[in-house]
């Protein structure tokens, strides 16, 4: 159990760390995966399969900006925030003030 807590930590702070990249991989998987759904049925022109898999891969890409905005609000919330979260914290703390 530990070491599955320990992975999906891992993997989490991975995806905190790397949003885009998480992102980006989420909207590849997204794509070809529906390229290759429309691809198996029969019936449809190689233009409507290929928007339909834009068009799916386009929503699991917002719902993917979506959760990783969620995450964002929430580490930041909590304090545990990301590294430019914690630098900022730092140099406001060791400054006394903050400059706008």
């Amino acid at each position: 159990m530990a070491e599955e807590k320990s992975a999906l930590q891992s993997a989490r702070e991975w995806v905190v760390e790397h949003k885009l990249r998480a992102v980006g991989a989420l909207w590849l998987s997204g794509i070809a995966g529906s390229i290759a759904y429309n691809w198996s049925r029969p019936g449809m022109k190689t233009s409507v399969k290929l928007i339909h898999a834009r068009l799916h891969a386009q929503a699991l890409t917002l719902a993917a900006l979506g959760g990783s905005a969620l995450v964002e609000y929430y580490d930041h919330h909590s304090g545990s925030g990301s590294k430019v979260h914690q630098y900022a914290k730092q140099y406001l703390s060791s400054d006394g003030s903050s400059q706008k």
